[in-house]
């Protein structure tokens, strides 16, 4: 498996979780997308290999944080003071190609996609 997300389960509105995406590849970035059902999918969170330049959706900017290992194999999505808007399926995605831009946060500045984990946030 190249990319694989853990951690989603079922939390009170307020709680906390963390996410975690473990991946065997060489990557530029890795990024955190979600969809939840009947809505498109959508960016949450990214970050450059270096653990430099994170960009954050406006709606979980200041409550999600996106951080990785030193081997840079393990990302990981915290996400605090969740709210029952967050319910989604939680998909990691990493970026293969070297890119002058700095920042990624569309879908289609991944090549790669994880399977998904599922975060349910109960009001």
């Amino acid at each position: 498996v190249q990319l694989q997300a853990s951690g989603g389960g079922l939390v009170q509105a307020g709680g906390s979780l963390r996410l975690s995406c473990t991946t065997s590849l060489d990557h530029y970035a890795l990024g955190w997308f979600r969809q939840a059902p009947g809505k498109e999918r959508e960016f949450v969170a990214s970050m450059r290999w270096r653990g430099d330049l994170r960009a954050y959706a406006d709606s979980v900017k200041g409550r999600f944080a996106i951080s990785r290992d030193s081997a840079k194999t393990t990302y990981f999505l915290q996400m605090n003071r969740l709210i029952h808007e967050d319910t989604a399926k939680y998909f990691c995605a990493a970026r293969t190609t070297w890119s002058r831009e700095s920042y990624f946060t569309v879908a289609g500045d991944f090549d790669h996609w994880g399977q998904g984990t599922q975060v349910t946030v109960s009001s």
